[in-house]
């Protein structure tokens, strides 16, 4: 017997379903809030599934400051020719950008911050094989 398993993203942050609507609308999902408030998903079509878990404690990461670690990130894939639209419409939702070294021009990837201080990254989908 094969037990089915399926991995979910949980980030930490201190409002669960804030954090969760700002996914929820970057990635075209929807939020589910089930019996226990402090722990909210969000779910969505090609594969979709992050949570998030209230941690009453929270603190932002501090990453990008040279002495620490960015330690993990979400890496969103987008089109090609759509990087600017995406980027638009993730600082619409409340995402700040990281990365603003060069910020002209065609680039294969941007880095943001989310409204609880994860970052991600908007990058490029590889070309077909």
């Amino acid at each position: 017997m094969t037990v089915v398993k399926q991995s979910v993203l949980v980030l930490d942050c201190a409002e669960p379903e804030v954090l969760a609507e700002f996914y929820a609308g970057l990635l075209d999902a929807e939020v589910r809030i089930g019996t226990n408030p402090d722990f909210v998903e969000v779910v969505g079509h090609h594969g979709v599934h992050l949570a998030m878990r209230r941690d009453h404690g929270y603190a932002p990461p501090s990453w990008p400051r040279p002495e620490d670690s960015q330690q993990a990130h979400l890496r969103i894939l987008v089109r090609r020719g759509e990087m600017d639209e995406a980027e638009r419409e993730a600082v619409s939702l409340g995402a700040r950008p990281v990365d603003t070294k060069n910020n002209s021009g065609p680039r294969d990837e941007r880095v943001y911050s989310d409204p609880a201080g994860h970052s991600f990254t908007l990058a490029h989908m590889s070309a077909p094989r």
